[in-house]
């Protein structure tokens, strides 16, 4: 991993990846009043058919080092996706403020999916459906669709956070994933 300092013009350290990891498992609530001044949201921005941006608000889960969605596949993020992977993803949390780019691969392993599936459930009663590669749920965020919901994880190439709580701190990370 390649880390660039971009707050040397402050002679402020590098910030470590480690620490952004630490943080991001402590868990970011997004349900209102639960974070931050009121919630934390997360945001993924994909690529329209015309090469346009479009960004919308999801729920993530942080778990086994990277970053899980789901969406219904009729979704317009989804069918960008499918078109085009490279995606970008953001939260703002109380110690930093993280922006995440990769690609958003979709998960049809079961036992994957079984996996995330448990850990949403901690906040959200979903379930494995009966095909084994999506979810199911008796609700879900109205931008989602109606089920069935595909599991996706997001492969980093770099990742930039801002330390929002002192002494601050600006660092941008390339990963190697190859």
């Amino acid at each position: 991993m390649e880390t660039k300092n971009l707050a040397d013009l402050y002679r402020l350290a590098a910030l470590r990846w480690s620490d952004i990891e630490a943080g991001l498992a402590e868990g970011f609530p997004q349900a209102p009043r639960s974070g931050g001044p009121d919630r934390h949201s997360c945001w993924l921005s994909t690529i329209d058919p015309d090469g346009g941006p479009h960004l919308t608000a999801l729920g993530m889960l942080w778990a086994e080092g990277t970053f899980w969605f789901e969406t219904g596949p009729r979704t317009r993020k989804a069918r960008n996706l499918t078109r085009d992977p490279r995606c970008a993803l953001s939260v703002a949390t109380r110690e930093f403020d993280l922006v995440v780019q990769g690609t958003a691969t979709r998960v049809t392993d079961p036992e994957t999916v079984a996996r995330m599936a448990l850990l949403w459930a901690r906040d959200w009663p979903c379930r494995v459906d009966e095909s084994g590669t999506a979810l199911t749920a008796e609700f879900s965020a109205p931008s989602a669709g109606p089920p069935p919901w595909h599991v996706y994880r997001v492969t980093a190439s770099s990742a930039t956070a801002v330390s929002t709580v002192e002494p601050g701190g600006a660092t941008r990370w390339f990963f190697d994933r190859a």
